[in-house]
């Protein structure tokens, strides 16, 4: 495992091997493509990549990489559909739209993606990550307690809200929430609500707030990218996944 004192994140992500591949696959006969980065020697683990609202792209790739240079098998999966990188905002809003509206739909692509990973030979205990719109992906998965041996969830400047007439329940895994202390889009208030519901249902948790950070503070080569809550976000969620993923 690479420190993150010899290198800056950034740095690490732009050297990490691109040893991953294309994965084309099915979901009730639509066509969708994740992307997938194994570890080079026996799997620590396995993460499920949720894509932000971009739909997965090389942000995601660099990151399954970066996960398979620290020994977990990486899966990043495609919610939009084979081909659907919406790039205008307004595009952008409607792909989201369409899950937010169809939450089973959601739910089902989403263990569809883990289906697939584990199909390509990821190991099976398995941590499910995601960033912005995939950050709330990431908790509806962990509200519906449908996904089979997943220990812990990690969400980096999601969306934190809770639907009417969801709720977590007491034997939900762990959840990492990494949130910017400057984000405009997810206020606050949305994580006070999620800490009380998190306390309510006796989930264990951890909040990290990072100060100045605006929303999607780890899109690297993005304009809002702060180095130091990307790096701290991270060192956090490795420490996670040593935590919770069974010790070889």
């Amino acid at each position: 495992m690479r420190p993150l004192t010899f290198l800056t994140l950034a740095a690490l992500a732009s050297t990490a091997q691109a040893d991953g591949r294309e994965i084309d696959y099915r979901v009730d006969d639509e066509p969708f493509t994740g992307y997938f980065a194994p570890a080079a020697d026996d799997a620590r683990g396995t993460v499920l990549i949720i894509h932000d609202w971009d739909g997965l792209t090389d942000y995601e790739r660099r990151r399954a990489e970066m996960l398979a240079e620290q020994g977990y098998d990486a899966f990043a999966l495609d919610l939009y559909g084979q081909g659907n990188r919406p790039v205008e905002t307004a595009a952008k809003k409607a792909e989201t739209a369409k899950l937010y509206q169809d939450r089973e739909r959601m739910r089902a692509l989403t263990l569809a993606g883990l289906a697939e990973a584990r199909a390509q030979g990821a190991a099976a205990a398995t941590v499910v990550m995601g960033y912005c719109f995939g950050g709330a992906v990431v908790l509806e998965l962990a509200r519906s307690g449908a996904a089979e041996d997943v220990h812990g969830y990690a969400t980096f400047h999601g969306g934190l809200a809770t639907p009417e007439g969801q709720g977590y329940g007491p034997d939900t895994p762990p959840i990492l929430v990494a949130h910017g202390g400057a984000d405009e889009a997810i206020p606050l208030e949305d994580v006070v609500a999620l800490s009380r519901r998190l306390e309510d249902a006796g989930v264990d948790y951890e909040i990290d707030i990072y100060s100045g950070a605006p929303h999607a503070f780890t899109v690297l080569d993005g304009d809002r990218y702060q180095q130091r809550a990307d790096e701290r976000s991270w060192s956090a969620f490795l420490t996670m996944l040593d935590e919770v993923l069974p010790k070889q």
